[in-house]
């Protein structure tokens, strides 16, 4: 289990392995005095007796069958819920992966179950750093470094075009990391618009996109994040 570091005086987030989360919610219940659920195609909130709260979301939504039919009453309901989460995290499935910062990317496309990267490229350009300089030399750099990272951009677009590309019609979901302001930047690409079209809520907030970090994706989009909160009063 991992905490995030987005956690403010109402709850916090953390998350749990799809292996784990059977186990985690057992021990939920038996922390806060039993615990109902709400249903959604999209997520599970265990509400504890006492007034907890545990909103799960599974990797890759809708979870199939977590609705219709509908759980079991009673304790049983909290056991079914999370076992069709695990299920749901565990099922083989074909995932793209793009991770770009400004100066790096990485682009790979993930498989079966558990995950192996079957096709994957890194690169990255050079962009400067911001200058304090003043005057007419600041704004030669500024010019420079915004056709740096135009450049760099482009050469992330290409990437995720060439190695995504081919899998556009076989993607369960694009899950994208990196900088958000540096994939915000891919947007107006209309070539990756059939892969954008896929991309899942969850970003993965990385380090420089290097091979090893790309490899590591997986632990990361394969998880269940939970929003907690303490009990009421």
């Amino acid at each position: 289990m991992r905490a995030s570091q987005d956690q403010t005086a109402a709850g916090r987030w953390i998350e749990v392995p799809g292996e784990r989360i059977v186990r985690w919610a057992s021990s939920f219940a038996d922390r806060h005095g039993g615990a109902l659920t709400h249903l959604t195609p999209e997520s599970v909130t265990l509400a504890g007796a006492d007034g907890a709260t545990a909103r799960c979301h599974p990797p890759v939504p809708p979870v199939p069958g977590l609705v219709v039919p509908g759980p079991p009453a009673g304790e049983q309901a909290v056991a079914w819920a999370a076992m069709r989460m695990a299920e749901h995290a565990a099922a083989p499935r074909t995932v793209g992966v793009l991770l770009v910062r400004l100066g790096g990317f990485a682009a790979g496309v993930f498989q079966g179950s558990p995950p192996q990267l079957v096709v994957s490229k890194t690169g990255s350009r050079l962009v400067h750093g911001r200058s304090a300089a003043g005057g007419w030399s600041q704004h030669r750099f500024a010019r420079r470094r915004d056709n740096q990272a135009a450049a760099a951009l482009r050469a992330a677009a290409d990437t995720a075009v060439a190695v995504l590309g081919p899998f556009a019609s076989d993607l369960h979901a694009l899950v994208l990391g990196g900088d958000r302001r540096a994939v915000a930047g891919l947007r107006d690409d209309t070539r990756l618009a059939p892969l954008l079209d896929r991309a899942v809520d969850r970003f993965l907030t990385v380090p420089d996109p290097r091979l090893a970090v790309l490899r590591d994706a997986p632990r990361l989009y394969g998880s269940i994040r939970i929003w907690l909160t303490g009990p009421s009063g």
